[in-house]
């Protein structure tokens, strides 16, 4: 896989650091839980739309676009770092965000991700929750056209075989460290959702032979519909890179079983697990995406569905900038405080 022949745009910090959780595994009483780091990838506040958007702002540049637009939930790491690689460029940058909540709280709407697009120098708007926003984008990005602009439009999430490619990339560089280290990993788990990232991680598993087997734990879609996309993802990426048919249906496996009340709900495990790991390990997951990746490992190690002695990897898809559009969420935390006397 000779990824240097596609364009890509050098701005991630990599490669992202891989730890051992020595506390988080001695709390569960084993497997051996390490991390990998992709909420350390840079630019504001980092996070796994960076690797996809290297090569997705390639695109964008080698088109001769002057603004990029994409579309994601109110409160989307894909498009507050769209925003961020958008400044970093000097190209204009429009978002559509879709209401999938419906919450009122005006950290939600207001904080977070949606203030950092806004420091980043993009320009939004909003839109009901349940429409195609697909076709949305495509008709607001017609009429900026109109209007002398040269658009390039990425689909929610960077999830397609451009973006993937910063996935399969992320494959490459987790086996070079593990190689360094002898470390020998036994599973990977991580959160997903528009498919991009586990389509991505999939083919370059398969296609260097590594015989780990990969757990997407789902955030959204039901499992059949979850993992459908995903290998529909996968195979495109694959014919990209030149491997068709390196990844069989049965290599893409989701566990949607955390979802909870759905897509930006966090559920009690999604709570638990965000504080498990900031109080043992001093790292900060998100409510909508790695706290319920995070939530499903911790679980499936309590049900004995990783052996003692096994290695598990847990990727760590970033998105903490999101906590602070869910601060009602912790309101038992300030109840442990006390004004000073």
């Amino acid at each position: 896989m000779h990824l240097s022949r596609f364009p890509r745009v050098h701005l991630a910090h990599l490669p992202t650091p891989l730890e051992k959780l020595d506390r988080l595994s001695k709390e569960l009483g084993g497997p051996e839980i390490w991390i990998k780091r992709d909420d350390c990838t840079g630019l504001s506040t980092g996070g796994n739309k960076t690797r996809k958007l290297e090569f997705l702002m390639a695109e964008a540049q080698q088109q001769g676009a002057d603004l990029v637009m994409t579309q994601g939930a109110t409160q989307s790491n894909h498009a507050r770092q769209t925003a961020a690689f958008s400044a970093k460029l000097g190209m204009d940058c429009h978002l559509l965000l879709e209401d999938r909540t419906g919450y009122e709280d005006s950290n939600y709407n207001f904080n977070g991700n949606v203030l950092l697009d806004h420091l980043h120098g993009a320009t939004t708007e909003t839109r009901a929750g349940g429409m195609d926003m697909h076709a949305e984008m495509e008709k607001v990005a017609e009429t900026i056209r109109a209007s002398g602009k040269k658009v390039f439009t990425i689909p929610g999430g960077g999830s397609n075989p451009t973006g993937a490619l910063g996935y399969v990339n992320c494959a490459l560089e987790l086996l070079s460290q593990a190689n360094n280290q002898s470390l020998r990993i036994d599973h990977i788990v991580h959160a997903t959702g528009s498919a991009g990232t586990q389509a991505g991680l999939i083919v370059g598993l398969k296609a260097m032979n590594a015989n780990i087997p990969l757990l997407g734990v789902g955030v959204r879609a039901p499992k059949e519909a979850q993992e459908n996309s995903v290998f529909k993802l996968a195979e495109a990426t694959a014919e990209k890179l030149g491997c068709p048919g390196v990844v069989q249906r049965g290599d893409v496996v989701a566990n949607t079983d955390y979802v909870g009340e759905g897509y930006g709900f966090p559920a009690p495990s999604t709570i638990e697990a965000i504080k498990m790991f900031s109080q043992l390990e001093s790292i900060l997951l998100d409510p909508v995406y790695s706290g319920k990746g995070a939530a499903g490992l911790i679980d499936l190690i309590r049900k004995g569905h990783f052996s003692k002695n096994d290695r598990v990897v847990f990727l760590h898809t970033g998105g903490a900038a999101a906590l602070f559009g869910y601060t009602r969420a912790f309101e038992d935390l300030m109840s442990h405080s006390s004004p000073v006397a």
